[in-house]
């Protein structure tokens, strides 16, 4: 093959498309098998599901902050014994003993670490979750979804094994 007859070109060019094609295909399977981008941190569900359900999710809080009182306990967080403890009451300030609640606690970035509770111990409008060993020190993500008859809400905070403050978000 001659070099200066001009054949080589179309040879090049399909080979940059192929090496440019396959870099896009290497760039999706490597993204796709680290933790996935989609899933959203303040709420449950992923994100795509979060966006189309806003303004639901948004109103669902609106009524459940106009009926009850939601709120966290600070207790901190430790590698060897964290409790995490929520108290809800109505308005008027009575106990409510009957909600459901979920809890999440998750590091950011780092879903392997993830875990539920969903079984807590109730005395009087307090929710505790107890005994609760976190695998590494640093920072946690507590996600708690509650349920109060038909209404619902979200609560969200951030919190580090290292500090004694919790930040909602």
């Amino acid at each position: 093959m001659n070099l200066s007859s001009g054949k080589i070109w179309p040879y090049a060019i399909s080979l940059a498309i192929f090496f440019i094609f396959s870099a896009c295909v290497t760039s999706i399977v490597v993204t796709t098998q680290y933790a996935p981008v989609e899933l959203s941190d303040q709420y449950m569900m992923n994100y795509h599901e979060a966006d189309a359900q806003a303004n639901d999710l948004i109103n669902a809080q609106i009524a459940f902050d106009k009926n009850y009182d939601f709120a966290y306990i600070p207790e901190g967080l430790n590698l060897e014994n964290t409790e995490i403890v929520y108290k809800i009451t109505d308005k008027n300030q009575h106990a409510i003993n009957d909600a459901k609640i979920k809890v999440v606690l998750t590091r950011p970035d780092q879903l392997q670490y993830n875990m539920e509770f969903e079984n807590p111990t109730i005395r009087d409008g307090i929710y505790s979750f107890n005994d609760i060993k976190l695998p590494l020190e640093g920072r946690w993500n507590i996600i708690a979804k509650v349920e109060v008859g038909e209404h619902s809400r979200y609560y969200n905070l951030k919190a580090d094994t290292r500090e004694t403050t919790v930040k909602e978000y």
